[in-house]
């Protein structure tokens, strides 16, 4: 397989010189973009909303950069996420969509319609054949990336209970995913809370959407019929009392979404990462 090739730019904007959006359409037309055959074509830009009341997403100038630039060469452009599994406000497509718009990805912002891939429940999806894939045989995939005829991964860096970090791989891999999806990937990442250094506090039955976890005796005990191992717990728990049942599920979860993101590669016309 021949490497991709990497343009990046610093963040520095002297007196005078580009400002950062405009450094971001350099970069995109260095990458040959402007080669792509888009027009008429439904063009989806992958991205991450963000949770209500945080800033660890992208802002909408950039995302209107790509916005702009597909329509310039005659595509149909539209921004897009899947619902998750977890607690929060991007678990269905109504919550999910005030809370894009909150964060100013909304089409007065970014010049495009918003679409939440999964639909209303996070089920709408799609079933791609994963090419040579060892752990996942088919990816479900959220129905609107999968329909689209090119798709943009507009990715932000982020740390990650599970993955370690989010990059591209992640944004199409695990974002790209129905409820479902996601919680193939996770499955092997159940969770078990150490007895000895659990405090009760409760914080792992809060952000649980799930209702895995519950308090007896001023312990927590997860219930693995019900966990989905997304991870949540991991990151909340005070005293690391929470851990994974195997200690490979980092890996196993890694190369599973590694062969989800193939899928949607394979599935699409074209595909680029920004």
């Amino acid at each position: 397989m021949q490497k991709a090739k990497v343009y990046f730019t610093d963040f520095h904007v002297p007196y005078g010189g580009d400002p950062l959006p405009e450094k971001l359409a350099k970069l995109i037309k260095k990458s040959g973009f402007e080669k792509l055959d888009l027009k008429d074509k439904f063009v989806a830009i992958k991205m991450h909303f963000g949770e209500k009341g945080n800033l660890a997403f992208l802002r909408p100038n950039y995302a209107k950069v790509v916005v702009d630039m597909v329509k310039n060469t005659g595509g149909k452009p539209f921004l897009t996420d899947c619902n998750t599994l977890y607690v929060g406000t991007r678990k269905n497509a109504l919550e999910h969509l005030d809370t894009a718009y909150e964060n100013g990805i909304n089409p007065f912002c970014t010049g495009c319609q918003t679409l939440i891939a999964d639909g209303l429940r996070g089920n709408d999806e799609a079933l791609l054949p994963i090419p040579n894939g060892e752990l996942v045989k088919e990816a479900k995939v959220g129905k609107a990336l999968a329909d689209a005829d090119v798709i943009i991964s507009l990715t932000h860096f982020k740390g990650h209970e599970m993955a370690g970090f989010g990059g591209a791989i992640k944004n199409i891999g695990m974002g790209g995913e129905s409820r479902a999806g996601k919680m193939d990937q996770h499955s092997n990442g159940k969770v078990q809370a150490d007895q000895g250094k659990c405090v009760g506090c409760g914080r792992c039955v809060a952000i649980c959407a799930q209702d895995a976890p519950s308090i007896t005796n001023k312990k927590s005990h997860i219930d693995q019929s019900k966990c989905v191992g997304c991870g949540r717990c991991l990151a909340t728990c005070p005293t690391d009392a929470i851990a994974p049942v195997s200690w490979d599920a980092g890996a196993v979860f890694n190369r599973k979404m590694a062969e989800y993101a193939a899928a949607i590669v394979a599935g699409s016309h074209s595909s680029m990462s920004v």
